[in-house]
C-alpha cells in the first residue's frame, strides 16, 4: 500500500504541474520517476535530469529528518512546475523553520568532521536558485535549463 497521497497532476501545453504528500522519504521514488520522464520529454540535458533528481532527494530528505524530526505520522509536501525553460519545486515540511543563517557551512576547515549543511551545500551547487520561505520549512528551488551553445 503507498503513503503518498496524490493533490494532483496536470499537463497543460507544455507545463506540468504536480503535488504530493509524502509519509515517508521512500515514497518520493515514484515522483522522481515522474519528474524524470517530464524533464526527458522537455528534452532536459542528463546533467541537469541529475541534478534536480539530486536536489529533490536532499530537500526531501532534510525535510523528513530535520523538519520533521523523523517522527511517525509528519509529511513532506512537494509541489513542482516543469516547463521548456525550468524546473521548479516547492518542499515544505511540518517543522518549526529554521534560519539557514544557523547551518554551519561544511566547506570551513573548523566544520569538516561536522555531518550537518552537506545537503544545503549541494542543493545550492546543482540548483539556479534556491530559498527557504519564512518561517523557515518550505525550500524554493529552481532549476533553469542551461542554453546550447
Amino acid at each position: 500500500m503507498s503513503s503518498v497521497r496524490a493533490m494532483g497532476g496536470a499537463s497543460t501545453g507544455r507545463s506540468f504541474e504536480r503535488s504530493a504528500v509524502l509519509a515517508r522519504k521512500e515514497d518520493l521514488d515514484p515522483l522522481q520517476a515522474e519528474v524524470e520522464v517530464e524533464l526527458t520529454k522537455r528534452e532536459y540535458a542528463k546533467e541537469g535530469r541529475f541534478a534536480v533528481r539530486l536536489a529533490l532527494e536532499e530537500a526531501v530528505v532534510n525535510g523528513f529528518r530535520h523538519g520533521n524530526r523523523l517522527k511517525p505520522g509528519k509529511t513532506v509536501t512537494v509541489r513542482l512546475t516543469i516547463d521548456d525553460q525550468e524546473a521548479v519545486f516547492e518542499v515544505e515540511d511540518q517543522g518549526e523553520g529554521f534560519d539557514l543563517d544557523s547551518v554551519p557551512d561544511p566547506t570551513l576547515e573548523e566544520n569538516i568532521e561536522i555531518p550537518s549543511g552537506r545537503g544545503i551545500m549541494l542543493i545550492k551547487a546543482y540548483m539556479s536558485d534556491v530559498r527557504y520561505l519564512p518561517p523557515g520549512n518550505t525550500l524554493r528551488m529552481v532549476y533553469r535549463r542551461q542554453r546550447s551553445k
